[in-house]
């Protein structure tokens, strides 16, 4: 692993599991300095993070951690919520051994994250079927949107979300894909439904002060 992905997955692992929440101002200096890199090689992270929503560089601001608001949180939701559920018949059409296959695997891919108390590569895993489900339902447009969406809800979860967001409290995916094999359209799209919902009603939307956060001793080597 290169020395920018081992800072990215560091940094990604510190906002979604609340130890960078959102709002908290990301220095270069500082970062630099505890990572013992340049402020060139933690610019470049820092603007990764920028394009997948998790952080949010101003110039003349410097970086600073996403912090979705939460009628955004309820907005990307209850979006999900609307469109989700209606791919279900596409993907139906579209299902087979080997994508049920494709998708078991990344479920076992989603249940050993949580097991093992990694809390981002749950949440992307996460997004990530979804996102795959929505593609296979062959309208590439509303993926294109179904990933944005995504992508957003990650963030949401690492603002507002709990353990429970993104673990069987809300429903195993494996559940989801026994019913896509037996092909039963309105008891999938009845599932995904309450899915997203349990993930939305999850949510802690409360806002969070910004600590006096020691990026030596969180980073530090």
């Amino acid at each position: 692993m290169s020395n920018d992905e081992n800072i990215y997955r560091q940094m990604l692992k510190a906002i979604v599991e609340h130890q960078l929440p959102p709002g908290a101002r990301l220095p270069e200096d500082r970062l630099s300095e505890a990572f013992g890199v340049s402020r060139t090689g933690i610019r470049k992270v820092l603007h990764r993070l920028a394009l997948e929503h998790f952080v949010v560089v101003e110039k003349n601001k410097g970086a600073q951690v996403n912090h979705p608001s939460e009628a955004e949180a309820l907005e990307v939701l209850d979006s999900r919520i609307l469109i989700e559920p209606q791919l279900t018949p596409a993907l139906l059409q579209h299902w087979s051994s080997a994508q049920s296959q494709r998708f078991r695997t990344m479920a076992l891919e989603e249940k050993r994250a949580e097991k093992d108390n990694q809390l981002a590569d749950a949440i992307q895993l996460t997004a990530r079927f979804h996102y795959e489900l929505a593609t296979l339902a062959g309208n590439q447009v509303l993926a294109r949107f179904v990933e944005q969406l995504c992508y957003r809800s990650s963030l949401i979860l690492a603002a507002y979300g709990t353990r429970g967001s993104v673990g069987c409290e809300c429903g195993d995916h494996s559940q989801f894909l026994d019913i896509l094999d037996q092909g039963n359209e309105s008891e999938a799209e009845t599932w995904m439904t309450h899915h997203l919902k349990h993930i939305k009603s999850s949510l802690i939307l409360e806002n969070k002060a910004e600590e006096n956060i020691d990026f030596q001793q969180l980073f530090g080597r």
